[in-house]
């Protein structure tokens, strides 16, 4: 079961925002809308589903409905029509109290403003969720202490809002949602405010502590690079619609359409495109099972020049070239760890292409793609990295 699931949520502004549903489902658009019936359309028929752990980003333009749909999912805006369930329960049909404790207990809100109580001292701010639920003041003031020294504020905590800086403040108030120990967190542009510098350092914050926070995580933002920095997976919204769901790299390489194709072409995809979705099948020879003449005819065969060696389980243990394997053969040798060369360059499945251009600058051959085991998964040529820069496929084997 998903944490979060998002059914047909329409968010109407006007008078008679239930009249409207059916004209929306019909196929009319938001400008007619407004401009026939003077009702404005936040969310038009939005569904989708977060999973546990998951940091699910939501991004568009001003006006594209985002922060919309992020206020509907703890109904501080009221949807016009559909469901929400979290952990399984459609708090569309719970009653006041029920809602407020949803609110209290399962969901934290970081706002783009700090959204901080300037009369109240840095440790307050902190623990002023943990004091609307009524938990005593020794127990929510050591909580608090815990959350500042997790964001790295220790030491901060007799201080006023007024003395610390804008991302100072930000952490403050990322500090004060996990105090409560919420499983979801909801951040509406929670680092649009910060400037470029400080707001990569939040960005980095956030992935380290989600890293063993495990939280759920909607994250609004109109920034594609941030989106596509921190999300697992992105939606991006038009005109109070989701135009795509997918991974950065789906997102990357498979726009739905032109709107999308349009925000992605100026990203930068050396820090974004990983060795996972540009290696080429892990052509390789088992060592023991395979000797210089099988190699040979290998390489041959696939019209390359030099040839990755494997133990029985995946297990990469170096590389042959063809020169060495010729050597061998004229000089009627058979045993192939007699010329494997160890002296090869790896990089993971979720290393980004800036990663593997570094290891290319020092190999004189083929990147080779290995998991946590040092198996061999896949191999990166130097025009499969060019080809990932430039957004484009292809199948083709270098030597």
């Amino acid at each position: 079961m998903p944490k979060i699931e998002v059914k047909n949520i329409y968010k109407i502004f006007g008078s008679t925002p239930k009249l409207i549903v059916p004209l929306l489902e019909k196929g009319d658009s938001k400008s007619v809308i407004l401009k026939k019936y003077k009702h404005s359309v936040g969310v038009n028929k939005a569904s989708f589903q977060v999973n546990e752990g998951e940091i699910f980003v939501v991004m568009g333009l001003s006006g594209s409905g985002k922060s919309t749909l992020l206020r509907c999912l703890n109904r501080l805006i009221e949807p016009s029509s559909g469901e929400i369930f979290i952990d399984g329960t459609d708090i569309t049909k719970v009653d006041g109290s029920e809602l407020r404790e949803i609110r209290r207990k399962k969901i934290a809100m970081v706002f783009q403003n700090f959204a901080l109580l300037p009369h109240k001292t840095i440790l307050e701010n902190v623990a002023f969720g943990l004091e609307i639920q009524n938990v005593k003041v020794e127990q929510r003031l050591k909580k608090a202490m815990e959350m500042l020294e997790l964001v790295g504020l220790k030491g901060y905590g007799n201080a006023k809002p007024k003395e610390l800086s804008g991302g100072m403040q930000q952490r403050v108030g990322l500090a004060r949602a996990l105090a409560t120990d919420a499983d979801i967190l909801l951040m509406d542009e929670a680092f649009s405010a910060l400037d470029p510098l400080i707001r990569k350092d939040m960005q980095n914050e956030l992935l380290s502590l989600q890293a063993h926070m495990q939280k759920t995580i909607v994250f609004i933002t109109h920034d594609l690079d941030e989106a596509l920095k921190i999300g697992d997976r992105i939606a991006i919204m038009k005109d109070g619609n989701i135009v795509q769901i997918g991974t950065s790299e789906d997102i990357l390489h498979h726009p739905a359409d032109d709107y999308v194709r349009e925000f992605t072409q100026d990203v930068n995809r050396t820090k974004i495109v990983t060795a996972a979705s540009i290696m080429r099948t892990a052509e390789s020879i088992i060592v023991g099972k395979a000797g210089v003449r099988t190699a040979a005819k290998k390489m041959k065969d696939l019209g390359i020049s030099s040839i990755f060696v494997t133990d029985k389980n995946n297990i990469l243990l170096g590389i042959v070239t063809i020169d060495k394997v010729s050597e061998m053969i004229k000089e009627q040798k058979e045993d192939l760890n007699e010329i494997i060369d160890h002296d090869i360059f790896t990089v993971e499945c979720d290393h980004s292409i800036d990663t593997i251009i570094s290891e290319f600058i020092k190999s004189k051959y083929p990147i080779a793609v290995v998991d946590e085991e040092n198996k061999l998964k896949g191999i990166v040529f130097k025009s499969t990295v060019l080809s990932g820069i430039a957004g484009e496929g292809g199948d083709q084997i270098d030597a």
